[in-house]
């Protein structure tokens, strides 16, 4: 029996609290959905969504299949979001070495940080239409900023020791950035890849909804229009699976890295 709820949980009990926190989860929807005070075409059954995302694996729906779908958005999350860490990482690192660039890009940087990918939708569909550099562009607006940020953080607190050793021995400032602060920044970077790719693949789904035509975003667009809740929430389903996915890739990596560095 557990007495001190501040104790780590074993496999075995983390297993039983998220079955038991799924079937609970199962069983208010069944709930809803079928005591009569919902209408089934709004909520329906989780065995009719069920039913519905099996479907879709086989057969298209506003042209494609649900994997064709999902392929489509993979290919523009990994355009986006590669090229948000390709950039980001590097700026950050440099922001972080070099103050006369910290002073010149900080500016600008936290003022376009905050305005959310989503508001980046309307120039998306002005300059590119439906192809693909819009939702390459604003799943690129939401992941970068985590990207620079965690990079910058990492090439600050490096230890000071570690430059005055490599200024000591006539480091440039280039390798300064690729032999000294990138390996000592990696935990760092690692933690702000993850944060990142959370928030361009939330992106992606909203640039879907406007600014293509393809992609699970653009499948529950389409799912809307015909009424059809079950292919939306089939959408809604597939979005998660794949976010847990990429999450847990990502937190596997992290902490590969930070074992290997002696972090845990």
């Amino acid at each position: 029996m557990r007495l001190d709820p501040r104790l780590p949980i074993n496999r075995a009990e983390f297993l039983l609290l998220s079955t038991l926190g799924l079937a609970s989860f199962l069983a208010v929807w069944s709930g809803a959905s079928t005591s009569g005070y919902v209408p089934r075409s709004f909520l329906p059954a989780p065995w009719e969504v069920w039913g519905r995302f099996t479907f879709l694996l086989s057969h298209p729906f506003a042209g494609f299949t649900l994997p064709q779908h999902l392929t489509s958005s993979l290919g523009r999350y990994a355009m986006g979001f590669g090229l948000a860490a390709g950039i980001g990482i590097p700026l950050g690192l440099m922001m972080g070495w070099y103050r006369w660039l910290d002073d010149a890009v900080t500016p600008v940087f936290d003022a376009l940080r905050f305005i959310a990918p989503i508001a980046w939708v309307p120039f998306a569909a002005l300059w590119f239409g439906t192809g693909i550099g819009g939702p390459v562009m604003i799943i690129f607006s939401g992941a970068f900023p985590p990207c620079v940020i965690n990079a910058y953080r990492g090439a600050r607190h490096v230890d000071r020791h570690l430059i005055e050793a490599a200024e000591m021995l006539g480091t440039r400032s280039y390798r300064m950035i690729t032999e000294v602060l990138l390996p000592a920044s990696i935990p760092s970077i690692v933690a702000g890849l993850r944060v990142g790719a959370g928030l361009g693949w939330q992106s992606l789904v909203g640039a879907e909804l406007i600014v293509a035509s393809s992609g699970i975003g653009y499948m529950m667009v389409q799912g809307q229009s015909a009424v059809s809740t079950t292919t939306v929430m089939s959408g809604m389903i597939a979005i998660g699976l794949i976010g847990v996915l990429i999450d847990v890739a990502l937190r596997t990596f992290e902490r590969n890295v930070r074992r290997s560095r002696g972090l845990d």
